[in-house]
């Protein structure tokens, strides 16, 4: 089987391009084995490009456990390869598992439209905000000294999210719409080097802190930009996920 290996600020990805629906989407031990750094190819998820009828293409993403979800680094790389492939050009529309979404290439960067997010749960000092997969936010004073693993796990996996999972991001805020953001992701089970959807969750939380659009996020694999409306009801909308998209490598594993 052919894949293609991308990354996108250190989240990384196998892609397939599924068009032929030659992929089993049901082998839970061949995604497994596909993100297994050590016997296979190594990621943190895979992706498939497939067909739709009324999208350019529909983006279907497994995490390493074969769960499903929305992730936003993996459908910024979900551009580029549909790009590659000549199924759009700089700009189009893809589904994924949270809905349609509308994206382009500018720059070099690719820009995801979210979705909008019409609710978001302050828990104490803490937020929870859906932004295609669930995250709760922490703001931290120096997220270098956190054990991102062990916090995280330790939440992710206590009475209230145990079932369900979730997504745990520890950020510190800093001057000029600046924050930085590390996240332990469900599914992966482990801190990620970037986490789209938990950088967009942290963005729009740093914006009841004063933090205003466009908010530039540092990451452990690089930098990455949230753009948004926050409206008078405190609701959100017009929210872009901004950064690169890098194609690492391609090849054939059996299977």
């Amino acid at each position: 089987m052919n894949f293609f290996k991308y990354q996108g600020t250190g989240n990384d990805f196998v892609f397939i391009d599924n068009r032929d629906n030659a992929f089993p989407q049901n082998d839970k031990n061949l995604i497994a084995r596909f993100c297994d750094r050590r016997f296979g190819i190594g990621a943190d998820g895979v992706v498939l490009i497939q067909k739709h009828d009324t999208c350019d293409f529909e983006m279907i993403y497994f995490n390493p456990d074969s769960s499903q979800s929305f992730c936003g680094n993996a459908s910024r790389c979900a551009v580029h390869f549909a790009s590659h492939l000549g199924i759009i050009r700089n700009e189009g529309c893809f589904q994924a598992i949270d809905g349609t979404h509308q994206a382009f290439i500018k720059d070099g960067l690719v820009h995801v439209k979210m979705s909008e997010v019409n609710t978001v749960d302050r828990i104490n000092h803490h937020f929870f905000i859906n932004t295609g997969s669930p995250h709760l936010v922490y703001f931290v004073n120096n997220l270098d000294d956190v054990d991102v693993y062990m916090e995280g796990r330790l939440i992710r996996y206590n009475d209230v999210y145990r079932k369900t999972g979730v997504n745990v991001n520890f950020v510190q805020l800093m001057p000029d719409n600046h924050i930085y953001v590390r996240t332990y992701e469900r599914g992966v089970e482990n801190e990620t080097l970037s986490c789209g959807t938990g950088v967009t969750a942290s963005a729009l939380a740093a914006s009841f802190k004063n933090h205003q659009s466009p908010v530039k996020v540092k990451t452990r694999g690089g930098n990455l930009q949230v753009a948004f409306r926050k409206r008078s009801d405190g609701h959100f909308d017009d929210i872009y996920l901004v950064g690169p998209a890098v194609q690492v490598f391609s090849g054939q594993i059996e299977v």
